[in-house]
């Protein structure tokens, strides 16, 4: 790309991307820190991936997704999955009419543009199965008639790290069609003080305006495939991937006994989608090596299965990543 290609891109993004303080903004009169998960939902919506959060209950995921839908005027609907839910509870259903003597279909939750699937281990594997289906062919099948799901669609599914009794963890391949796996952290002293003088109150509290009309959030994601990636960038993103499948080809033999099978096709592909989305983030027309490790534990931690063996020595697939990344060499 010449210089001069580099400078247009470069206007359009900053003209494109204006938008994303005021959203911040918005967001932050609600939501109180947790600007690495803010940051995160909003690359996932950027491009157009799912996000798979993770964190113990009353860290704002509801507040902060709900705020996020209405700050960008889009319908937003939470699920609450549970162990008697069925598909049909999701997606919707064929209803007879008695009095037309013929069947109506009556849509279901799906169909908004935001949905949070609270504690999506909790329902069995078919609601599972019909979540996931819809994520990714972005349509719904009801009796003989497919409706596709309007744009743009997200869904940002939670599960409790805690209680494991009763629930149905998500199986690999299911887990690996989630764009990003976010770890939700507590707030700090300052923004727990915040929280509370906030919180601690009866009456309304502070309502979310939209600031983003959808259209412009569609408008980003094109713009994202103008990102300019260097060759080395890409190749950068292909090595990330190909440690964790044969370590021993990265100066990471050690690796190999507790590494069950590594990150598969889809890593790559969302490692660069997600960095340009990070880039798009901080206003840039191009992406850099710091982009791709920004994101790199979120697009990789779910992908790399481990062995008992790592079980053991109590190796997690974040100290792998941790691992790849200090020593993968960074162009």
């Amino acid at each position: 790309m010449s210089e001069f290609d580099l400078a247009l891109v470069n206007e359009r993004i900053t003209r494109e991307s204006a938008f994303i303080d005021d959203l911040m903004a918005e967001i932050g009169r609600v939501v109180v820190g947790q600007r690495y998960m803010v940051e995160r939902l909003l690359i996932g919506l950027l491009a157009d991936g799912h996000v798979l959060l993770e964190g113990v209950p009353g860290l704002a995921k509801t507040l902060t997704v709900s705020s996020l839908a209405r700050a960008i005027g889009t319908r937003f609907q939470r699920i609450q999955f549970t162990p008697d839910l069925l598909p049909a509870d999701l997606l919707g259903t064929l209803v007879y009419n008695q009095k037309e003597g013929e069947f109506f279909i009556k849509k279901g939750p799906i169909f908004a543009n935001l949905i949070l699937a609270d504690e999506i281990n909790r329902s069995p594997a078919k609601v599972q199965s019909a979540l996931l289906e819809s994520m990714q062919e972005r349509q719904v099948t009801i009796g003989e008639t497919t409706f596709p799901l309007e744009q743009p669609f997200l869904v940002l599914a939670t599960q409790n790290p805690i209680e494991q009794e009763g629930t149905y963890p998500l199986p690999e391949a299911q887990v690996d069609r989630f764009m990003m796996k976010i770890k939700v952290g507590y707030p700090t002293r300052e923004e727990e003080l915040e929280i509370m003088r906030r919180m601690a109150r009866t009456g309304d509290k502070a309502a979310i305006r939209p600031v983003v009309r959808p259209a412009q959030i569609l408008s980003a994601r094109r713009v994202l495939n103008e990102l300019y990636i260097d060759e080395r960038v890409e190749h950068y993103i292909i090595d990330l991937v190909m440690a964790s499948r044969d370590p021993a080809s990265y100066r990471l033999a050690t690796l190999r006994p507790l590494i069950e099978y590594g990150a598969s096709p889809r890593a790559s592909i969302y490692l660069n989608l997600a960095a340009r989305a990070h880039a798009f983030l901080q206003h840039r027309a191009y992406v850099t090596p710091e982009d791709v490790r920004s994101v790199a534990m979120d697009v990789l931690r779910h992908r790399i299965a481990i062995t008992y063996e790592a079980e053991a020595e109590e190796v997690t697939s974040e100290d792998i990543v941790r691992r790849i990344l200090e020593t993968v060499e960074v162009p």
